[in-house]
Parts: C-alpha cells; structure tokens; sequence
C-alpha cells in the first residue's frame, strides 16, 4: 500500500475523531451553560411549538438575516443551500449501493457549486467592501472564506475539468469505514482538494463555524417570550449567587 494511502488514511482518522470530539465538548459546554435572564429576539413566539416553528425558520431561510440585511442573506442562503446540496452529493462516495434519492439529487449537487461558491465570493466581497464589516472583519474570517473557496474551487475542478478515479476514490472511503484500506488516486487536484477538507475538519471545532449547532443554543431565539406567565430561574446561576451570598455572610 503507498505511502499516500497510509498518510491520508490516518490524517482522516484523526480529523474525524477531533472533528467529532471537540463539537460533541462544544455542544455540551453550549447545553450545560444556563441563561441567567429572559432575552429573546421580539416578537417572539409564546409557546414552545412557536419557538420551533421560528427555529425551522431561521434554519431553512434565515428569516432574521432577510429582514436584517437582503444582500447578506442572498449571499448566505447560497452558500447554505449550496453546501447542503453538495454534501449530500457526496454521500454516494460512502455508500453502497447508492440509495435512490442521492442518485436523484446528484445533477442539482453537481451544479450547486457554482451556487456554493457564488455565495461565498458574496460574503467575501461583503468583508471587503462594506467599511463597518471590514472594520470588525479578523484575519481568521478572511482565511476561512478563502479556505471554503479553495475546497468548493478544487471540487468544481474534478467535476468539470480534470475528473478523478471516481469509482477508486468510493473504494478508499468504504475502505476507511470498514477498516479496509484502499488505494487513494494519486491525483494532484483531489490530494490538494482532500488535504483542505481535512484542514477545515481540525479547525472547525474552534471556529466561528461552529454557529452551526450554536444556534440551537441561542437564548435569543430559543426562549419562549413569557416572563409575565412564568418565571425564569437560571438553577446553576441560583446556586452560585446563593453560594457567594453565604461565603460574604460567614466572613
């Protein structure tokens, strides 16, 4: 087996398991911190079902972002809906056989990168050009915007221009699911391609990516909008402010 197999193989691995270990930390230091006051985004909704029909809003077409800014949210919704389609595209690499609504989806997938990539360029051009986001705008949102337009770019490449050993490739990734390794397709463009993709999977525990299950979490929109109706006690600030309260007391 080549020496490119074994390195991918095993960067893969690791990537997964920091990629999967370090948001499961994240999502559980998101569940486990309290919300000391009552602070959704109004209107909001006064019931629990309102909360989750808001939130199926704002997942599927950034309803707050709309009525905040046009442009951001069609760059946005885009690149969003861009991506989703073209990670589903990819689910025939690590299934077998390919189940039907993947085989259906894969023209919209293919084309979506351009969509992708569309989207990105947006919200790049945004950060450049708008003074006040330039202004809040760190180095690490510019590399991260071109590191998504350097894996959407290298993908549009394979798909359109220089194609890959599709069926090789499907055989290295069930290979590394089912503990039996493949040959990797010595391409240039997927290794660069496959090497970017492993880079944003170690990094993105630790970016600002991680507004992807953080909204779950948002108390601003995750509340119900009745502080009149029932009160909000925050249990793990109660106990704390009670602690602190008794230790000033005893000295």
């Amino acid at each position: 087996m080549s020496a490119l197999t074994i390195t991918f193989a095993i960067l893969f691995y690791l990537a997964t398991a920091c990629l999967v270990g370090f948001t499961a930390r994240k999502i559980w230091i998101y569940a486990k911190t309290p919300a000391p006051l009552k602070i959704p985004i109004t209107p909001a909704p006064t019931t629990r079902r309102g909360v989750a029909f808001r939130m199926l809003k704002e997942l599927t077409i950034f309803e707050s972002l709309f009525k905040s800014n046009k442009w951001t949210w069609l760059f946005g919704w885009l690149f969003h809906f861009g991506l989703l389609l073209v990670l589903l595209r990819h689910l025939r690499y690590f299934t077998d056989p390919v189940w039907a609504w993947v085989v259906f989806i894969q023209p919209f997938g293919k084309y979506a990168t351009f969509m992708l990539l569309a989207g990105l360029a947006g919200l790049w051009g945004r950060r450049l050009l708008v003074d006040r986001v330039r202004y809040i705008s760190a180095p690490s949102d510019h590399l991260m915007l071109l590191l998504l337009i350097a894996i959407g770019a290298t993908g549009a490449l394979m798909t359109f221009v220089k194609h890959t050993d599709i069926v090789a490739l499907k055989s290295f990734f069930i290979g590394l699911m089912t503990f039996s390794w493949s040959a990797m397709p010595n391409d240039l463009i997927l290794i660069v391609h496959l090497s970017l993709v492993i880079l944003l999977m170690l990094i993105f525990p630790f970016s600002k990516l991680l507004h992807a299950p953080g909204i779950f979490f948002s108390p601003t929109l995750n509340q119900v909008d009745n502080p009149r109706e029932r009160r909000h006690v925050a249990a793990d600030w109660t106990t704390k402010i009670e602690s602190s309260m008794k230790s000033t007391r005893a000295s």
